[in-house]
């Protein structure tokens, strides 16, 4: 395989080339620090580096399928910077313009201006950039998005009030600005690094970064390297540089592997590339799978959705991950493959041990398949957390339900996140449960028996106890809100 030493993007509407055989940068040093490793990009600021707080958000620019510029924030601690080849980096800086020698600045800036948006200033970068993606991305937004779009930048000083008034009034002219004026000149460069089609390998003293262009040579990279971290999104992998200063030594970036990302719809089942983000996936299956999209919206910030995936979410196999209670109730399968052939496994078989799988040392995660819900089963899905967005969970859970038409428990599957060290279904309660009547009387039975069946640890988020106590109420949440509404 013919590789590749260089990445190539485009900041301050320049090309931008990177060869790391000469370069003075790690290969997993990350957006955040190369851009204030520049002279003119110091607005881009570092407050918690993982991802929490938005003061480092930035805007990429990238090409999708119709090679038309999509724009989406980003926390910029969070990607590595191989990740954004053949993008358009949009910094605070970039938004202002020098008209007649005089300065201009863009709508957002100038409303957050106008409506006192800011104090201290330190987290106001952060807040320019969501904005300006929301500018980019909406036309007149309902509160309910402006909200959304926001919930990844903390301010300690202003007050969200007057941030929310200037984003309803800057969001009022499709998205037209300067750099509609630049679009298509973007495009061509953006096309114009899209026709090297190597992979791309950079090799440093502490480390080796390797970046495939499609599936076939990432299976090459993942047979030479099999002990190699795979990354796609990075939201989770990144924190043992940024928090804990571990320097990687093999990392293979599924990131830039177009035949991952996709979705499509079946007749039985939806297939979920493992490279789609998890922005995309709450967006598809709002319809679907209600239940999904939901926990979705409160999975983390706008910025960490959009570069999230489902087949980073199930590999990391994290016990409080929180898509995979609801793959286990909805009986989901993984997809993997090697270079010769590949397989498919229960989701609830994958999942082996605390951060621990069934991948092979030469396998990848391709997609997820999801069955479709048929009409008598009943799915719900509940997140416990000490903050309803930008938290990880205390305690995630997924009810699956069928029930006859005299209210008998004919199927029951309960899958709890965070009561133990891996994703785990309470199996012991299902059995009580199953052929009994979907009662309270019947489910205050079952909560007795729900609040053992674990063994959960108290930490930091909650005491052992809590978490018992909570796991058993869910349950009875559930049959609230189904015994209502059979």
């Amino acid at each position: 395989m013919e590789t590749s030493a260089k990445i190539s993007f485009i900041l301050d509407n320049q090309l931008t080339e990177i060869d790391f055989k000469n370069s003075e940068y790690r290969p997993s040093i990350t957006l955040l620090n190369y851009l204030r490793s520049l002279p003119a990009h110091k607005g881009v600021k570092e407050g918690c580096a993982e991802g929490d707080c938005g003061a480092c958000t930035v805007v990429i620019a990238e090409l999708n399928e119709q090679n038309q510029l999509e724009y989406k924030a980003l926390d910029s601690c969070l990607v590595f910077l191989p990740m954004i080849h053949g993008k358009q980096i949009i910094t605070v800086e970039n938004l202002e313009q020098f008209v007649n020698k005089e300065h201009k600045l863009h709508p957002v800036q100038q409303l957050m201006v106008e409506n006192n948006g800011s104090q201290c200033g330190y987290c106001t970068p952060g807040i320019i950039m969501s904005l300006f993606a929301l500018f980019k991305n909406h036309h007149h937004p309902e509160k309910e998005i402006i909200e959304d779009a926001l919930t990844g930048n903390l301010c300690r000083c202003t007050g969200y009030k007057p941030i929310i008034e200037a984003a309803e009034k800057s969001c009022c002219s499709h998205g037209n600005d300067h750099f509609t004026e630049k679009q298509h000149e973007i495009i061509e460069m953006l096309m114009s690094i899209k026709e090297n089609k190597k992979s791309i390998s950079l090799i440093h003293k502490e480390q080796e970064y390797l970046l495939p262009l499609n599936l076939n040579d990432a299976l090459e990279f993942r047979k030479l390297y099999p002990d190699a971290v795979l990354i796609s999104g990075a939201t989770d992998t990144a924190l043992r540089q940024t928090k804990k200063g571990e320097i990687i030594p093999q990392i293979i970036d599924l990131s830039q592997i177009e035949e991952l990302k996709y979705f499509v719809e079946n007749k039985n089942c939806i297939v979920i590339g493992a490279g789609f983000s998890l922005e995309k996936t709450k967006n598809e299956v709002e319809n679907i799978f209600p239940a999904l999209s939901d926990i979705l919206k409160v999975f983390g910030s706008l910025q960490i959705r959009n570069i999230a995936t489902i087949g980073g979410n199930i590999g990391s196999a994290s016990p409080i991950g929180d898509t995979l209670p609801f793959l286990i109730a909805c009986k989901a399968k993984v997809k993997l493959q090697n270079l010769t052939s590949e397989r498919k496994v229960e989701i609830e078989d994958f999942i082996i041990g605390y951060r621990k799988t069934d991948i092979k040392a030469d396998e990848l995660i391709t997609a997820v398949e999801i069955p479709l819900i048929p009409e008598n089963v009943i799915i719900k899905s509940y997140k416990v957390s000490n903050r309803k967005d930008l938290d990880i969970s205390t305690i995630s859970a997924s009810f699956r339900i069928k029930l006859s038409n005299n209210n008998i428990i004919e199927e029951i599957i309960i899958a709890f996140g965070g009561m133990a060290a891996y994703t785990l279904r309470a199996s012991k309660t299902e059995t009580f449960l199953i052929d009994k009547t979907w009662d309270r009387n019947t489910v205050e039975e079952a909560m007795k028996i729900l609040k053992s069946e674990f063994s959960p640890i108290s930490d930091a988020r909650a005491e052992k106890d809590y978490r018992a106590m909570a796991a058993a109420n869910l349950l009875l949440k559930c049959w609230n809100e189904t015994f209502i509404n059979h």
